[in-house]
This record gives structure tokens, C-alpha cells and sequence, in this order.
């Protein structure tokens, strides 16, 4: 009879089912030589190319935030020292220049 159930899914995961251990990742580490071969070293630094600008990209996101979390804490000041109201927002983006529509065909 065939059950659809999932009660025995952990026991079906085999060899991973205790996580990646020392074979394991021996094993890989074999098989991708055996596929990437000579073209390996450029694979890896690809992949260092890749984490590279990921971590610049996440650093420059981070600059931007602190940024405008400076420029939001300077308009505060600004506004306590002049004694306007408490309630300043933090500036808006500036928004990209709308185009004409384009002509009505006749």
C-alpha cells in the first residue's frame, strides 16, 4: 500500500541526515575536481570576484543608511537649537524626472 505521509522523511535524507562530515565533504571536494578539473582555480576566483562585490554592495547599502540616519539626527538638531517643531522628517529620495507622454498617433 502507498502512503503519502511524511513520517519517515528524516530517515529518507541518508547520508546527510546527521549533517556534512568529514567523508562527506571529502567526497565533494573529489567529485568537483572531477567536474570543474583544470577549469577549478578560475571557478574559485569567480567566486571570490562574486563575494567581493556582494560584501561592497551590502557595505555601500550600509553607508546610505547611515547616511541618512546622520542627516535625519542633524535636522533634528537643527530643529531643536531654532526651536521649530519636534516632528522632522528625514529627507525624501529625489525623484527621477518624469517623461513626456508620448504623442497621440493621429
Amino acid at each position: 500500500m502507498l502512503t503519502t505521509s511524511f513520517e519517515n522523511f528524516p530517515a529518507t535524507l541518508g547520508i546527510f541526515a546527521g549533517g556534512i562530515g568529514g567523508w562527506e565533504w571529502a567526497i565533494l571536494a573529489f567529485l568537483g575536481l572531477l567536474i570543474f578539473g583544470k577549469r577549478l582555480p578560475e571557478v574559485g576566483k569567480s567566486l571570490g570576484r562574486g563575494i567581493v562585490e556582494f560584501k561592497k554592495g551590502l557595505a555601500g547599502v550600509d553607508d546610505d543608511i547611515a547616511e541618512q540616519k546622520r542627516e535625519q539626527d542633524q535636522a533634528k538638531l537643527d530643529a531643536q537649537s531654532t526651536g521649530a517643531p519636534q516632528n522632522v522628517e528625514a529627507p525624501q529620495a529625489e525623484r527621477a524626472p518624469q517623461s513626456d507622454p508620448p504623442p497621440a498617433a493621429s
